[in-house]
């Protein structure tokens, strides 16, 4: 069974689970990875969903503030041996459910063209292509997304 916890970015299962993601990233960014990486720090996060299965971090997901109508999900990951069950979905989730509760409207995210599970995944989520916002524009690896939020 999945379990979510919603905390903030001082949980130490979420910065073990982030160190993971970004040795991830750093092969698949390549030459890259240091200009993505700016954007990537975790210290002011206080929007983190924590994914656990039989008590084992498993995966995680955080969102900010990108204005005062949407948010941005930063820093999804599920570990490679828990893929395929639904745990990124679940998390994917619990951060748009979190942020319509605090009155936010649409969620946006980036992700890099290269990371293929990933663009899938968002676009299975209902996440439709944008143009390109802020630090990505002139990014050639880089696909952004949105998604209207439920009002709850």
């Amino acid at each position: 069974m999945i379990e979510l916890l919603r905390t903030d970015s001082s949980h130490l299962d979420f910065e073990k689970l982030v160190a993971q993601l970004d040795a991830y990233l750093k092969i698949t960014d390549g030459d890259e990875h240091e200009f993505y990486n700016q954007f990537n720090g975790i210290a002011h996060l206080n929007h983190v969903v924590l994914a656990y299965i039989n008590q084992k971090p498993a995966g995680c997901g955080a969102f900010k503030a990108f204005d005062e109508e949407r948010v941005e999900v930063k820093r999804m990951f599920t570990l490679p041996e828990e893929r395929g069950r639904g745990i990124a979905s679940k998390i994917l989730l619990e951060l748009e459910q979190w942020a319509s509760e605090l009155g936010y409207m649409a969620s946006i995210l980036e992700t890099g063209k290269r990371q293929v599970e990933a663009v899938n995944f968002y676009k299975r989520s209902n996440y439709e292509l944008i143009e390109k916002y802020g630090q990505y524009k002139d990014m050639e690896n880089s696909l952004c997304f949105q998604k209207q939020l439920i009002k709850v």
